[in-house]
């Protein structure tokens, strides 16, 4: 990293964004990774900020050359063959560990075979979901969630998994992003819609209740509301400029429109500020 008194610069591959949550009455904090380098993001709120795309992918697996990305930064081979792209992890309920078809039985051990949170988050509005647990924090800053707490704990993704599709049926489980990205968000007393919640649950999953007696609240490091949401691609341009204004979830939201950091992942990139 090339850093003087108004200049950063950083050139190689993107891998999205990174952050760190201190405490609730603290934003977020935000970097850019790209390679094994970390640019700043907090500190660099209100200045011009250009990411230009220098014309070619690599996976972020195994770093080969790639004409398309998929899942977010893999090569073909690497989105058919590793077990984090496996189509159970955006299906939990459909795990087939007990099957043995796993295409890494040591990380379906390691990721799978543990305990998982099934959660309330209000982003926009609340919705529910699931995440490791010890991976909630992480998990909860990427969906752009101001609000969250865990209202199940299951020993298995698999179990989580049967409990969320259950409950989507009263509940959304997806997040309306560009109502995120506003800030236009649905006050929602997450205690009582937990009490709510509760009398949906079968009966196979209530002894694994959690009653926890706060939320976790967070902040982002946003200057100003989004205006128009105008989502940016370094497909369609090559280069990408504007005032930055935020950062929330993946996306950096310049005054000129938002960039999805992690639909990037791959991109040889030059980014300076």
């Amino acid at each position: 990293m090339n850093k003087g008194e108004t200049h950063v610069e950083l050139r190689g591959v993107l891998h999205g964004l990174v952050h760190r949550y201190e405490h609730k009455n603290e934003p977020v904090s935000y970097f850019m990774q790209i390679n094994e380098e970390k640019m700043p993001l907090n500190e660099l709120l209100g200045g011009q900020l250009t990411l230009s795309f220098l014309g070619e992918k690599n996976c972020i697996a195994c770093g080969r050359k790639t004409n398309k990305t998929f899942n977010n930064g893999y090569c073909y081979p690497c989105f058919t063959k590793l077990p984090e792209n496996d189509l159970c992890i955006v299906k939990p309920h459909e795990c087939h560990f007990d099957k043995g078809t796993c295409r890494d039985e040591s990380f379906g051990e390691t990721h799978c075979m543990i305990p998982h949170y099934v959660y309330l988050a209000l982003s926009s509005d609340v919705k529910v979901g699931l995440t490791r647990k010890h991976n909630q924090l992480k998990r909860w800053v990427d969906q752009g969630a101001v609000r969250a707490i865990p209202i199940a704990e299951l020993p298995t993704r698999r179990m989580a998994g049967e409990l969320e599709a259950h409950l989507s049926q009263y509940l959304p489980d997806k997040t309306n992003w560009r109502k995120m990205l506003k800030g236009e968000v649905n006050e929602v007393d997450l205690l009582v819609l937990r009490e709510e919640v509760y009398g949906y649950f079968p009966d196979a999953f209530k002894p694994f209740f959690l009653r926890e007696d706060e939320w976790v609240d967070i902040t982002y490091p946003v200057l100003e509301s989004a205006g128009k949401i105008n989502s940016l691609s370094l497909d369609k341009q090559e280069s990408i400029s504007g005032r930055l204004i935020g950062v929330k979830a993946q996306y950096l939201i310049l005054d000129c429109g938002v960039f999805h950091a992690k639909k990037h992942a791959g991109y040889q990139v030059s980014v300076t500020a």
